[in-house]
């Protein structure tokens, strides 16, 4: 079975089936599925998602695309959120975009890290987006990360070495439908040499749809073709793969599974 770090099945491409297909996922093989949020509104829509479905759970924070009219207020109910309902399990997505800078660079560092000071003083894990900002999501999680705090740098995209730096900082990697991409070694020579225990897999549906069915809707079930990928590249079995992902981010999340009990 198999655990779908990181989908937006609340997204509005879900609208005509979403039902149906989550009831299908555990028939897929897909059993755990994280959530998060993007803004206000989703994060509360990823909340309801989780407390309608057993086996789906939540991140709630607001991502670098819509941080310029955030306010202290939001951080106020993002922190209600995850107190009140233990189906919040991270602070996400959030972090950095320097490709589409569709919010102030100033304002998405200020965001960012007071949205990290916020898991800090939680407890809770957050969740990582870096799209064309290498340099300055590394070093603003480096300074300001709490060392117990989980950090999970979401459908990564930068170098192995960078990679290897954040592992040193206690933090994990997930790997994306990026990873079955045509002439995409970069990311393949992440997900063959970073340690397994410190690797995640996820589908970040509706977005990024693997190989055979890139340039489609993605949906969790397709998670599978990132571990059969993985698998094939550090030549171990595909179950493996599945089984170490899902023990990893089981952890990470800190879940209790009906399974477990």
């Amino acid at each position: 079975m198999l655990f779908d770090s990181h989908a937006h099945l609340n997204d509005e491409r879900f609208d005509e089936d979403r039902e149906e297909l989550i009831e299908l996922l555990r028939q897929r093989d897909v059993d755990l599925v994280v959530n998060p949020g993007a803004d206000m509104e989703t994060s509360k829509t990823a909340l309801d998602l989780a407390n309608k479905y057993d086996f789906i759970y939540a991140a709630v924070g607001v991502h670098p695309h819509d941080v310029e009219d955030m306010t202290e207020e939001d951080i106020d109910q993002l922190k209600k959120w995850a107190k009140e309902n233990d189906k919040v399990v991270a602070i996400g997505e959030i972090g950095l975009d320097y490709y589409y800078d569709n919010s102030p660079r100033d304002l998405q560092k200020k965001w960012f890290i007071r949205q990290i000071e916020l898991a800090n003083e939680l407890g809770l894990p957050f969740i990582v987006h870096d799209r064309d900002a290498h340099g300055d999501t590394f070093e603003i999680i480096k300074k300001y990360k709490a060392p117990e705090t989980g950090c999970v740098l979401h459908c990564y995209s930068g170098e192995l070495e960078l990679a290897k730096e954040y592992i040193k900082l206690g933090c994990h990697i997930s790997i994306a439908g990026t990873v079955t991409f045509k002439n995409n070694r970069k990311t393949v020579d992440v997900a063959k040499n970073i340690p397994l225990e410190w690797m995640f897999i996820e589908t970040d549906s509706p977005y990024l749809a693997p190989v055979p069915n890139r340039g489609k809707r993605n949906d969790p079930s397709m998670v599978r073709h990132v571990a059969e990928k993985i698998a094939l590249e550090r030549g171990i079995s595909y179950e493996e793969v599945c089984q170490a992902t899902k023990e990893n981010a089981k952890k990470f999340f800190k879940l209790i599974h009906s399974e477990d009990e």
